[in-house]
């Protein structure tokens, strides 16, 4: 285990696990694998596992509600889509294994907005819905500093042109490091 290894919590130890396993093994780990890891993540959730290299994002992945049997497995297979599934990016190689910081979104239920007063982009994540189109963005982003700026992302991310009707919900996360 390396310095920054023993710092991280259980559910980055765990998605860090997923990733190097993947990466190394093209194998996808089970938690009872790594119960010193998955042992203290219970529950059902939606999760996002974002990877930054030198301070950049290099992947970012997640499910808005759970998809799997339980938050140990929701991490799992979010760590492995994070790290090879990205559109954006491509999959990560070996030799970048040292370098990732990885943080754990567990997200919280998502509640219906009826107001803009009730955001505030340091503490709530957004979901807009316009029909099949959906987009997310998570909570306390660098650079993402009041609610227009949080919304428009969103919608951008999820297709929905400027001035459209949109759904618009917000949930908390409990971040992990």
């Amino acid at each position: 285990m390396t310095g920054i290894e023993g710092r991280e919590s259980d559910p980055v130890r765990l998605a860090r696990r997923a990733i190097e396993v993947w990466v190394r093994e093209r194998r996808i780990i089970s938690p009872e694998e790594f119960p010193d890891a998955a042992s203290g993540i219970s529950g059902r959730a939606g999760a996002f596992v974002s990877l930054k290299k030198d301070g950049r994002l290099r992947g970012c992945i997640g499910t808005i509600e759970p998809t799997r049997p339980n938050l140990a497995e929701e991490i799992i297979r979010n760590a492995i889509s994070s790290c090879s599934r990205d559109p954006r990016f491509p999959p990560v190689r070996e030799e970048e294994l040292e370098g990732l910081d990885i943080s754990v979104d567990v997200l919280g239920e998502p509640e219906p907005v009826s107001s803009l007063g009730q955001l505030n982009p340091k503490k709530y994540g957004v979901i807009v819905r316009s029909g099949p189109r959906v987009g997310l963005l998570l909570p306390d982003l660098e650079g993402v500093d009041t609610v227009e700026e949080q919304l428009d992302i969103a919608r951008q991310k999820a297709g929905i042109p400027r001035g459209e009707q949109m759904e618009i919900l917000r949930f908390q996360v409990k971040r992990h490091h």
